[in-house]
């Protein structure tokens, strides 16, 4: 076995394969097609001489040799990343792309309004939202900030505490009219989908009213918001974003376990990248303007 031959490329190749254990699986990680993954896989096996995969029925099964590979190339793929890393921290420059993700429901009325002082400062920074509630990982670079909600930071990254953000029970006033004297275990309920079990306003929920009614489900904060706007039912919603609606109304008092800690974060070899260092001091001193006694 010739190692000598293998070119990072040919490493990236191997690694998605090995991680996503098929050919059509490792397309989409790399973003080619089907066909060109094999092609690229047979060549590399030729290059070197050694089978590094056994085409099962099941899919692709790593050889002894594929295992010895994969454990160097995922030590090659850190380095690389940490290289990379590094390197974008070393941008003193108050330019280029900063790419941010956030939660959906943190990434209009909190965030937006926060961006456009941001980039009125900072005109040569363009920012990229990845509004999501998937958790990109910042030592991949898949972002340089993210703002997350939690009460436990990763402990890898570092960030500060930004302030602590309100949810409750909210529905249109002409739903409460309608709706006179129903508790809340009888109100129509609007929630998250079954794949969001973990969330606080489920857990909440199925706690306090367990056979409450629920008749509409989604994925989206702002689906729930739209919903409840439109005279469906109660939705458990971020104060910041309901109170902005003027035909909302609050059904209860904001239930404690249901309030969140809102962090900036970013990756340590990050944090002294000129417009990551921009950005975490810019929305920290806004945070410290508009809720002093909540930072």
């Amino acid at each position: 076995m010739n190692a000598q031959q293998l070119e990072w490329d040919d490493i990236r190749y191997i690694l998605s394969v090995c991680k996503e254990g098929s050919l059509s699986g490792a397309a989409r990680a790399l973003n080619v097609n089907h066909s060109t993954v094999f092609r690229r896989i047979g060549s590399i096996e030729e290059k070197i001489g050694v089978r590094l995969f056994d085409r099962l029925t099941t899919g692709y099964a790593m050889t002894n040799a594929g295992e010895i590979v994969l454990n160097s190339a995922i030590h090659i793929e850190e380095e690389i990343q940490k290289l990379s890393r590094q390197l974008h921290g070393g941008d003193y420059r108050l330019s280029g792309t900063l790419r941010v993700t956030v939660p959906e429901d943190l990434s209009t009325g909190f965030l937006l309004p926060l961006l456009a002082r941001f980039h009125k400062r900072y005109p040569d920074i363009q920012t990229e939202i990845l509004a999501s509630n998937e958790v990109y990982n910042l030592s991949q670079h898949e972002a340089d900030i993210a703002i997350r909600s939690t009460s436990s930071p990763q402990e890898t990254l570092v960030g500060q505490r930004l302030c602590t953000l309100d949810y409750a029970p909210y529905a249109s006033k002409s739903y409460l009219q309608e709706n006179i004297g129903k508790t809340l275990s009888e109100q129509d309920w609007l929630t998250y989908s079954e794949s969001f079990n973990a969330c606080p306003a489920v857990k909440w929920l199925s706690k306090n009213h367990p056979k409450a009614p629920v008749i509409f489900r989604s994925t989206s904060v702002l689906s729930l918001l739209e919903a409840a706007k439109n005279n469906m039912g109660v939705a458990i919603l971020p104060a910041f974003m309901a109170d902005a609606e003027k035909n909302l109304a609050l059904v209860c008092k904001p239930p404690k376990e249901l309030s969140k800690e809102i962090w900036v974060l970013t990756h340590p070899d990050l944090r002294r990248t000129a417009k990551v260092h921009a950005f975490m001091g810019f929305i920290k001193d806004e945070m410290n303007t508009q809720m002093p006694t909540e930072t």
